[in-house]
């Protein structure tokens, strides 16, 4: 739909077409799954981004080929303004591309997590 998106915060590129932006693979190491990426931003003291972890680690876990890669927000704040992330935790679940398919802010429950992840692979 319509031109790509491309949004710059300093080092951090974000580009998207037709749905959401494309992350850039610097970002997430060797972490990337190679069907569909689990996406967590976290903050050090947050307790719903440990139980986030918990259930995104199962998923990843699960399904074959996709991973679950968590981020610092405080640690990547041009990434996280970037992205336009506003509280901790927050989910993104990236396809084989990189693009964002689905996002979600608090503690996600695994059927919704397995659920977005059919719309990623």
């Amino acid at each position: 739909m319509g031109a790509p998106r491309r949004r710059r915060s300093g080092g951090v590129r974000v580009s998207g077409r037709d749905g959401g932006p494309r992350i850039d693979v610097t970002v997430l190491g060797d972490g990337a799954g190679r069907r569909a990426t689990l996406l967590q931003f976290s903050t050090a003291f947050c307790a719903p981004c440990r139980a986030t972890r918990r259930v995104l680690a199962e998923v990843a876990a699960m399904v074959p080929g996709v991973t679950h890669v968590e981020i610092d927000a405080e640690a990547h704040l041009e990434l996280v303004r970037a992205l336009e992330i506003e509280a901790t935790p927050t989910t993104l679940v990236l396809d084989a591309d990189r693009r964002e398919v689905r996002r979600a802010a608090g503690v996600p429950r695994k059927a919704d997590v397995i659920a977005a992840l059919g719309e990623a692979i």
